[in-house]
């Protein structure tokens, strides 16, 4: 496929159906376990769920960030060089990289379980249920960061088919044995972890396949100046990964503050949430993933009249997402109640205000992720990380404290929908700025 030269729109949707389908599917991970652990256990299960969130948020952030970090700078050299040498540099680092994180998280979930689930807002009753769940994880840490990996820089190596065939295997895999684990063998909220556990292996053992077909210019080589590099993969990928382990912050702070002015049926509610908002983002990361490669290889080659092409194709597909998921959670909340769990009169009556002012946000959240995406690919890191951070820990963060102060517990679902706009309004500013400048240069 000619990234610098073909089609822009059929590269477009070819790439976008690969990621939409790679990245929905890994939030199914998630969303089924929520739905079979909300079914098998009620309300309690689904407050467990919703404390076990920030866990995933930090595993797959770290794999996000060499991921995608290692990736841009791969397919930015190569619209730079037909050598490949230099691309599978960044590979190596990449890989390196993410083998030190993943044995730094997996004993941090060994030996500081209990701690971490304390900190994410889990109490007595909550507890033991969780460590059932990650009971299976925590002897396969390392396999959700490499298949995070994998799957970026199998997009960037021509192959986003087989990055999309690999994760929906191990989705259908999850979603059988979830059902199978849970009720039929009745192993509850450890059936969920083992199935999930069953389904990301199954997806990275495709994605290897990738090594000995015809089509593969990944190698690993000895990278020179590793330290170097590291510090461009992180810097590249920062962004990124702020999006989901600033997620995994906020859903702690969420939860802690829930807890504290209303309860753990609020706590529940909010677990669906999570998992709603997961799927958003995951439609936004699908857009993004599917800009980026195509991005970054015209902005090394400067072909700035296809990237503002692609620009307006992203934008049209971003107002679709945002205008659905908006739509939905606006129209009928309660049903997304009944999906994830079997629900109390008491959860059915607080539902409805807490979902629908929460998922205003999904009107600017997908173009807010999408933004991080095209300032990575652009080489604009620096302005990429003004949002990621700004979105996610210092607006949202400081709203979260300080809402419920002033105005009660309810006011603490507002904190997304005004972090959004107020992020949405510097995003639009930076991307009109950029444009003016490359039109001024060309």
């Amino acid at each position: 496929m000619d990234l610098l030269n073909g089609n822009v729109k059929q590269i477009y949707l070819k790439y976008l159906t690969a990621s939409f389908g790679s990245a929905l599917i890994t939030s199914v991970y998630g969303l089924v376990d929520m739905v079979m652990v909300g079914q098998y256990h009620g309300p309690t299960g689904s407050a467990a769920m919703a404390v076990i969130a920030p866990v995933w948020n930090i595993i797959y952030s770290f794999g996000l960030l060499t991921g995608i970090g290692g990736s841009i700078l791969f397919s930015s050299s190569r619209g730079k060089s037909s050598d490949s040498g230099k691309g599978n540099e960044y590979f190596s680092a990449a890989v390196i990289l993410t083998a030190l994180f993943a044995a730094v998280l997996w004993c941090s979930l060994i030996f500081f379980e209990d701690q971490l689930l304390l900190l994410f807002g889990a109490d007595e009753t909550l507890i033991p249920l969780a460590k059932r769940y990650l009971f299976p994880v925590k002897f396969c840490v390392p396999v959700f960061l490499f298949t995070q990996l994998l799957s970026a820089f199998l997009r960037n190596d021509s192959n986003p088919g087989l990055a999309t065939k690999a994760v929906m295997i191990g989705g259908v895999f999850n979603i059988i044995g979830d059902y199978l684990l849970v009720f039929t063998f009745d192993l509850g909220i450890i059936g969920a972890g083992i199935a999930t556990v069953g389904g990301a292996s199954l997806s990275l053992a495709v994605m290897i396949t990738h090594f000995f077909s015809a089509g593969n210019t990944l190698k690993f080589v000895c990278p020179p100046r590793l330290p170097a590099k590291a510090k461009q993969i992180l810097m590249t990928g920062f962004s990124t990964f702020f999006i989901d382990i600033a997620m995994g912050i906020l859903t702690m702070l969420f939860n802690r503050q829930i807890m504290r002015y209303s309860g753990a049926n609020a706590l529940a509610v909010y677990g669906i949430i999570v998992n709603i908002s997961t799927f958003v983002q995951c439609c936004a990361y699908g857009i993004g993933q599917a800009a980026q490669p195509i991005l970054s290889i015209n902005f090394g080659a400067q072909k700035l009249d296809r990237i503002q092409k692609l620009i307006r194709y992203n934008l049209i597909t971003v107002g679709v997402v945002s205008g659905i998921w908006t739509s939905l959670t606006m129209a009928v909340p309660n049903s997304f109640v009944y999906l994830f769990m079997t629900p109390t009169e008491e959860v059915l009556q607080i539902a409805p205000l807490i979902i629908r002012c929460y998922c205003l946000s999904f009107l600017l959240l997908p173009f807010n992720i999408y933004s991080t995406y095209y300032f990575q690919s652009v080489m604009k890191p620096g302005t990429s990380f003004v949002i990621s951070v700004a979105r996610g820990m210092v607006i949202s963060g400081t709203l979260i404290l300080i809402l419920p102060i002033f105005f009660g517990g309810n006011a603490l679902w507002a904190a997304m929908p005004v972090t959004e706009l107020i992020v949405a309004a510097f995003v639009m500013y930076s991307m009109r700025r950029i444009l003016k400048s490359e039109k001024a240069v060309k």
